[in-house]
């Protein structure tokens, strides 16, 4: 049996949370104009972006609200998504996201590769990690939009949709 990190009686453990490791990313954005310009070929686009926060104390909560906001912005619901990457830190956190943005606990389009957890969880480069993964699995399984969200510590949520072009 592991022992909780946080405390006795606590449910963290080395593991169901995930472990901090190197890794690196790239990543070419670019206006519609300068695809035009350069003759570039894009695999997806940004359709929209939003940041929320909440109490420092229920870290790892913020994608919620920055889900729930990015949707009614971009008129679109969770279950428009084809493919959803979230970025766990911890299991429990990841369960309180999914459930509370209505996904069953064994959605089949919440991190199909496995997440943070699983893979590990590079600091300074998650980001581009969860959308490149994003766009890959869109483009594995034919899906168009794709949800990517992470919590960035003491509240902060992001969530940003992609489209499959």
């Amino acid at each position: 049996r592991l022992k909780p990190v946080n405390g006795e009686g606590k449910t963290v453990t080395a593991g169901n949370a995930s472990g901090v490791n190197d890794g690196a990313a790239a990543m070419i954005l670019a206006s519609a104009e300068a695809v035009q310009k350069y003759g570039l070929k894009p695999r997806a686009r940004v359709l929209g972006m939003a940041s929320a926060g909440v109490a420092p104390r229920i870290m790892g909560y913020g994608p919620v609200p920055a889900v729930k906001k990015l949707c009614e912005r971009l008129k679109l619901a969770v279950s428009d998504f084809d493919v959803i990457e979230l970025n766990e830190a911890f299991a429990a956190q990841g369960l309180a996201v999914t459930r509370d943005l209505g996904l069953a606990d064994d959605d089949a389009r919440v991190n199909p590769n496995g997440g943070a957890i699983a893979l590990g969880h590079p600091l300074g480069m998650s980001g581009a990690r969860l959308v490149l993964t994003t766009v890959h699995q869109l483009e594995r399984s034919g899906g168009k939009l794709g949800l990517a969200t992470m919590c960035v510590g003491v509240g902060q949520g992001l969530a940003l949709v992609v489209e499959r072009v």
